[in-house]
């Protein structure tokens, strides 16, 4: 039994929904003639109350696009230190819209207004470059999965406001805030000028994320994907796929985060740890003793068919998604009582 805690992009299809894949109905999305990805494009804009949305093949894709409708080259676009845009995206906003991060150093991967405000290069000064764009991260994935607070958001959307600053949302794990800390869609939708939502982690789809916004942003969108290669031919076998994980996969995702507290709880306990952050979705980074290698570790839980991801410096990372039963958690927390 392989317990593979690597990342919640590793789940395979439900029987569900493989049978829904099976059975979608599919045209040429190109032509805008593939059903299921309309309807689900229609579906998520619905409950988000955005207007328009957009199939991706993935959510670094969906992340870049928006990147490249709000900036122009030369631009800055502020963000954490701890960013997806800016750490694991292979450069994309140098390369794909010629901007530059201006990096606040924030709280487990989150920062307030009051810092927000600091960055904001003056436009005035043209040795400075122009800042248009701020990103959010929520869950914040180098931070253990950390949920934003719905209050400091909406005081950062302010600032945008006041600056004339577009606001995007990475909100590849939004659906774990939105279960862990009881909050709606529409609440995100007001705020945000686009959002990315990816399908592939705790919603349990093989491929696929969506960006939100206007319908303005999202015929640029689909520009920029083709220009990307991101233009795809009969995906409503994909799309199915989404529009089953939005009806059955999100209410269930309370048994990642549980299945994380129980495991976090463990290394807690545990000797040879460290540092538990605070765990409050399916994401769970923990540190070893400064007296042993994180490298030992990530190959010790192997050698008990428990896979993990090192993240160097003693930090690692355990990721909990529908693949993993409640006897897989049992026989994680035994092998961790145990070293």
């Amino acid at each position: 039994m392989q317990i593979n805690l690597l990342s919640d992009t590793v789940t395979k299809p439900t029987e569900g929904m493989l049978k829904a894949m099976f059975n979608a109905e599919v045209g040429d999305d190109v032509f805008n003639a593939d059903p299921t990805v309309n309807h689900l494009q229609e579906k998520i804009a619905r409950l988000f109350g955005m207007e328009a949305a957009l199939f991706f093949p993935s959510g670094t894709m969906a992340n870049q696009v928006a990147v490249k409708i709000h900036t122009q080259p030369g631009e800055q676009l502020i963000c954490d230190k701890w960013s997806h845009v800016y750490n694991y995206e292979g450069g994309g906003v140098s390369f794909n819209s010629g901007v530059s991060c201006n990096l606040i150093d924030g709280e487990r991967g989150m920062f307030t207004a009051e810092q927000l405000m600091e960055k904001v290069s003056n436009r005035e000064d043209i040795h400075q470059a122009i800042t248009t764009l701020v990103t959010i991260e929520n869950t914040a994935n180098k931070a253990g999965g950390a949920c934003w607070n719905l209050k400091e958001l909406k005081k950062i959307k302010q600032v945008c406001q006041q600056q004339d600053l577009a606001l995007h949302l990475d909100g590849a794990r939004l659906y774990n805030a939105l279960i862990a800390k009881k909050e709606r869609p529409q609440q995100y939708g007001v705020m945000f000028d686009t959002i990315s939502i990816c399908l592939s982690k705790g919603l349990g789809c093989p491929v696929g994320s969506l960006l939100l916004g206007s319908n303005e942003h999202i015929k640029k969108a689909l520009r920029y994907r083709k220009t990307m290669g991101g233009g795809m031919r009969q995906i409503g076998y994909l799309a199915a796929a989404g529009i089953y994980a939005l009806d059955n996969h999100v209410d269930r995702l309370v048994d990642d985060h549980n299945n994380a507290k129980k495991v976090g709880a463990a290394l807690e306990a545990s000797s040879v740890i460290k540092k538990v952050e605070p765990v409050e979705t399916n994401i769970v980074i923990f540190y070893t003793n400064d007296d042993i290698d994180d490298t030992d570790f990530v190959n010790k839980l192997a050698s008990e068919n428990i896979l993990i991801t090192g993240m160097g410096q003693g930090k690692l990372r355990m990721v909990f998604h529908l693949d993993i039963t409640n006897e897989m958690v049992e026989h994680v927390v035994q092998v961790l009582q145990k070293l």
